[in-house]
């Protein structure tokens, strides 16, 4: 399985979300997204890089961009999850089966412990992939880097 590169078709997909509602990626085109994965709910680091999301929303909707969050935890794990990070605005999406399917789609799946690399993807309003960049699963993705690369691609 390889890492998806900038160029790529963003593979299309349909998951549920915190809120038990669908979410399709193509329904999003004319918008960039930000396709920002976590290992698991309930830890530090995850729990950090999901509430930037929450906390820089207004500024990805300045800059043309839905902001959403994966893993491979269960939607009941994911509302929970969400209702006690209090996001009210970010949408966190459920991996969960066949487990793990879009991360293996985006070549992000770490099949020795059953869940997803942390990584940061943007797909382009025409659904090609714009930038990649995967972390250790210890570090927490500096989610300036992401609005600067989201600022120095309006309109692109």
């Amino acid at each position: 399985m390889n890492l998806i590169t900038v160029g790529d078709d963003a593979p299309n997909f349909t998951l549920t979300d915190n809120n038990e509602q669908y979410v399709t990626l193509t329904n999003y085109r004319g918008k960039k997204v930000l396709l920002s994965w976590h290992p698991l709910a309930w830890t530090p680091v995850c729990t950090d890089q999901m509430r930037a999301l929450e906390t820089n929303y207004q500024t990805f909707q300045n800059l043309n961009t839905v902001p959403l969050g994966f893993s491979v935890d269960p939607t009941p794990c994911k509302k929970i999850w969400a209702e006690a990070l209090q996001l009210k605005m970010v949408r966190i999406l459920a991996d969960f089966w066949p487990h793990g399917k879009v991360a293996r789609d985006y070549g992000i799946f770490r099949e020795q412990d059953g869940y997803s690399e942390r990584a940061n993807i943007i797909v382009d309003e025409n659904g090609k992939v714009m930038w990649v960049k995967v972390y250790p699963s210890a570090q927490l993705p500096d989610i300036n880097e992401v609005l600067n690369i989201l600022s120095c691609n309006i309109g692109t």
